[in-house]
């Protein structure tokens, strides 16, 4: 069985209702973020080049780590994410177009991003699969997409312990925090590159190819 349906996944509805709850909450952890992923968002996204979708951008936490000069458009399906996304491009002096849009179906044609990135987000969509795929479409066939993600941790006590909490998590953040990353890119068919993980075999870092 594959991972994806090992796992529940809440609808897009649910997740607009929880994310826009949220958006206050994780405007005030993003200090915390800093400090935590702040350098691993930088050392991967700042590899980003040309045009660029942020898929999921949540409130903007990306957009500092992206190179100057990117042509950037951000997607996410929270009207409360997309508005503190924007607030957070305007403080950067950033031009950002940022669109509320459900990342299943995103309306671009093939190959128009040079890179998508994407962070701590195939934990939540219903379809995570699908929606690789769908950056796979929207990618540049020379391009890349560049994903941190949260799994399973490979160490045992913290995997069990991530198991244990998992169906709280997932009801109050639609949060499936014990995937496997990597096996949802190989499921979508997408080719990663380059696999790192940290912070105890939690964080996942993915240098992927749109096809393989």
């Amino acid at each position: 069985m594959s991972d994806r349906r090992q796992r529940p996944a809440k609808p897009p509805e649910e997740l607009q209702r929880i994310y826009g709850e949220l958006a206050p909450q994780f405007a005030r952890f993003e200090p915390v973020d800093r400090l935590v992923l702040g350098p691993h968002r930088r050392a991967l996204f700042s590899r980003a080049r040309g045009r660029v979708l942020d898929v999921a951008c949540g409130t903007g936490v990306n957009f500092p780590y992206l190179p100057p000069g990117v042509d950037l458009v951000g997607v996410d399906l929270s009207d409360e994410m997309v508005a503190r996304a924007r607030e957070a491009a305007a403080d950067l002096d950033l031009r950002v177009a940022v669109h509320q849009a459900d990342a299943a179906d995103l309306a671009f044609e093939d190959g128009r991003f040079d890179t998508v990135v994407s962070s701590l987000s195939t934990c939540t969509f219903p379809d995570p699969v699908a929606v690789l795929r769908e950056m796979g479409r929207v990618c540049a066939p020379d391009g890349r997409l560049l994903l941190l993600e949260h799994g399973r941790s490979r160490i045992g006590p913290i995997a069990r312990f991530q198991e244990w909490l998992a169906p709280r998590h997932f009801e109050r953040h639609g949060c499936r925090w014990t995937q496997r990353p990597a096996r949802l890119v190989a499921e979508a068919g997408l080719e990663a590159v380059e696999v790192e993980r940290s912070l105890l075999g939690v964080l996942t870092s993915m240098v992927v190819r749109p096809s393989s």
